[in-house]
């Protein structure tokens, strides 16, 4: 832990969920953690867990699809806590529907935050990371990237999301940047939970049923996820680069 304590991660996407559970696993890896989210103030009880924990973390507010708010909001990551050379894109949202049903507007709010975001935010700590000739990114993928029915937008953008990474690892990894990207199955969340909600099933009933198609018989957690992102955010993932990596309780490639 010791050589990763003048490390500092930014979590996109991290006041609650995935996102939530890979910004306190990075800090009890030794890393200062920038907890970002659209709303700074729902981002205080996980920085508030994180320094009570012993942790250091700041809670960031940005809209991750708007250049100029990405810009501030990472040049004050690198002034309050340290040069970001951790990344986590994480930030994500759901407008599904069927492709006759979905408007403009939900292709384009989940392209802006999933693609755009990831883009912007990576753009801008890359600067970082490149000085520093050390880097890790991850970007959150989804089995949805094989294709899901009623999530053309979703899907799209987080197939795009791999090639993306698999990019970012050809043109940064002379500079000691590697870039990996984390595909989660189901995962129990406040995203799924909403899904259950919408289409009237019990939370727990839908958990289940999601369980009866996973090889290891349980829905997946958040910290599932964290334990992936610890290792390709850790030092020793080195030469681990250009990867997608399907946590998702069994096969998905």
């Amino acid at each position: 832990m010791s050589d990763q304590i003048s490390r500092t991660a930014i979590v996109t996407g991290s006041a609650r969920g995935i996102g939530a559970a890979v910004a306190k696993r990075l800090a009890t890896d030794g890393m200062a953690v920038a907890v970002l989210d659209l709303d700074e103030k729902a981002c205080q009880a996980v920085v508030d867990q994180i320094t009570e924990a012993g942790g250091k973390a700041l809670a960031v507010g940005c809209d991750v699809s708007n250049e100029d708010a990405v810009g501030a909001a990472v040049d004050r990551v690198a002034s309050e806590l340290g040069a970001p050379t951790v990344l986590v894109n994480n930030a994500g949202v759901l407008r599904d529907n069927l492709i006759f049903k979905m408007s403009a507007d939900d292709w384009d709010t989940v392209m802006n935050v999933h693609l755009r975001g990831s883009f912007l935010m990576t753009r801008a700590a890359q600067k970082y990371m490149t000085k520093e000739k050390y880097g890790r990114i991850v970007n959150l993928s989804s089995t949805s990237a094989q294709g899901n029915r009623g999530q053309v937008n979703y899907s799209a953008a987080k197939a795009g999301l791999q090639g993306f990474t698999k990019t970012l690892a050809i043109e940064l990894g002379k500079f000691g940047v590697t870039a990996n990207s984390i595909a989660p199955g189901f995962i129990a969340t406040d995203m799924t939970k909403a899904t259950a909600e919408r289409v009237g099933m019990e939370f727990e009933e839908f958990k289940k049923a999601a369980a009866t198609q996973i090889p290891v018989a349980r829905a997946g957690e958040p910290e599932d996820i964290a334990a992936a992102a610890s290792f390709f955010c850790s030092e020793e993932a080195g030469f681990v680069s250009g990867q997608v990596l399907y946590v998702a309780g069994g096969p998905k490639d």
